[in-house]
């Protein structure tokens, strides 16, 4: 359910289309009003932007990300390079090393070919459900939308005629009032008039 419903007075199925001239005029507004604010500072009714505070681990890390300086410390990668002790221990350390991966190397796909078909299968199961719920959803968003365009143009249209009635109703009342006005106006002339020839 939204917060917020939009409410549009626009009538597209009656009203017509605005004119090349009045879009100019429109869009020459809008373009004084934009330029007469000031779009360099933000709103005065948004709420100040945040100031993050990082811990000084953090703080010293940026500070040497601006400096340019290079990473140094965290993980000691020394270890995993081949020493230089004696040739001896370095080919032990290192058939130890290959031999620790093979195994679990040997493990991992070991692993796979037992449950990876399955847990694939599955997993793939679950994204066609996924994409299926998604799909409906989006059908029956899409039908609310042509339903709901649907009866909002066949309300429009029944009320076309008596809002053209309406309009010309409203249009007769306030060139009524305008005449109206013009008549006081002029006997209030007349009789200011009358006044001073009394006088």
């Amino acid at each position: 359910m939204p917060l917020f419903y939009a409410s549009h007075d626009s009538l597209p199925y009656i009203e017509p289309t605005p004119t090349t001239e009045l879009s100019a005029t429109v869009s020459s507004l809008l373009t004084s009003e934009l330029n007469a604010m000031d779009l360099s500072s933000p709103h005065h009714l948004l709420p100040e932007a945040h100031t993050p505070s990082f811990s000084p681990a953090i703080s010293t890390e940026l500070d040497r990300i601006s400096r340019g300086e290079p990473f140094t410390g965290g993980i000691d990668l020394s270890r995993y390079n081949p020493s230089t002790t004696s040739p001896d221990l370095a080919a032990l350390q290192s058939a130890y090393t290959s031999f620790q991966h093979v195994s679990s190397r040997l493990t991992n796909l070991s692993l796979l070919s037992e449950f990876g078909k399955n847990a694939w299968l599955i997993h793939n199961s679950q994204l066609e459900g996924l994409l299926k719920s998604l799909e409906e959803e989006l059908m029956a968003l899409k039908t609310n939308v042509e339903v709901t365009n649907k009866e909002r143009k066949g309300a429009q249209l029944d009320v076309k005629d008596q809002m053209e009635r309406l309009d010309e109703r409203w249009k007769k009342a306030v060139g009524r009032v305008l005449e109206v006005e013009l008549a006081t106006e002029q006997l209030r002339r007349e009789g200011e008039a009358r006044q001073r020839e009394r006088r």
